[in-house]
């Protein structure tokens, strides 16, 4: 059997993606109209529906559910060939990374990465905004991610998000020494509403936490946190992993060995139709080596 017109596929896995005629139409260049109409020369080619077109709604029907991932893989697969032949061309590998471990490990160490492999040119985008690397234009990306698969991707553990505080020694000093964790309520604290400090009082043993009456502050990020912290503005929730060189510089003190558990950690994470792609390989490799460290027993 020969194949449908490459239009008419092209047409069905955008809208199969989008659940949308609209954003299909949008994102081929064509019109709603000429959308609808590539699916019927494929409902007629396939001789079923392939969408049932609810109000407000699209859904796959039983025979476009399962013609949809094949379909969607097979784009995949053609999108990263030559993906892949233009990297091979023009060497360059693209990154996206949140922002914190952009800023706390990675900008400090990719350098050495280059120094190893001068033939790749890396472009670097930090950002928490979440990118889908199934689709976006990015080889590889670092996210924070809960354990577990996450179909199309493949992802490696880099380090664990787990938390403990962390102060300038000025600011332990301000009460004569941080000695128990109840001590730390008696200090400013940095976005006294985030979930982990209750969580790590909790683990503690220490009773009565609340964000009450505390000046409200919301950084969110803790490359952010770990800034206003080192400039003695107050006790911050932090993954000590990826401070430690401001703690063995002693910009830091982690007064405590105690950390809680985080339900999430860095990963590094790419499409499982990259995984062979050299640049990428190479890459992986490198961070897994790299960032070890970070996940041996302390």
């Amino acid at each position: 059997m020969s194949l449908p017109p490459m239009t008419a596929l092209r047409a069905f896995e955008a809208v199969a993606r989008h659940l949308s005629f609209t954003r299909a139409a949008e994102e081929l260049g064509m019109t709603q109209a000429a959308v609808s109409y590539q699916i019927k020369q494929l409902e007629d080619r396939v001789g079923a529906q392939l969408f049932l077109r609810k109000p407000r709604r699209v859904e796959l029907s039983e025979v476009g559910a399962r013609l949809a991932p094949e379909v969607g893989q097979a784009f995949d697969i053609l999108r990263n060939a030559f993906a892949s032949t233009r990297g091979a061309v023009d060497n360059q590998l693209s990154i996206t990374a949140v922002s914190t471990f952009a800023s706390q490990w990675l900008a400090q160490n990719l350098g050495l990465f280059q120094l190893a492999h001068p033939q790749i040119a890396v472009r670097l985008d930090s950002s928490n905004d979440l990118v889908d690397l199934l689709h976006d234009d990015f080889d590889l990306g670092i996210r924070t991610m809960p354990e577990g698969p996450v179909d199309g991707l493949v992802s490696h553990l880099l380090v664990k998000g787990d938390f403990t505080p962390l102060l300038s020694p000025a600011l332990a000093e301000s009460i004569g020494g941080v000695k128990h964790p109840a001590d730390l309520l008696r200090l400013p604290i940095l976005d006294p509403r985030d979930e982990w400090l209750e969580q790590w009082f909790d683990a503690a043993g220490v009773e009565g936490y609340s964000a009450e009456g505390r000046p409200v502050s919301m950084m969110g990020q803790q490359s952010l946190l770990g800034t206003a912290a080192m400039a003695g503005r107050g006790v911050a929730m932090l993954t000590p992993a990826l401070f430690r060189d401001e703690i063995n510089a002693g910009r830091l003190v982690q007064p405590f060995p105690l950390l809680a558990e985080a339900a999430r950690g860095y990963y590094l994470a790419y499409p499982e139709s990259r995984r062979n792609a050299p640049k990428v390989r190479m890459f992986r490799d490198w961070m897994l080596e790299a960032t070890a460290y970070m996940r041996a027993p302390s």
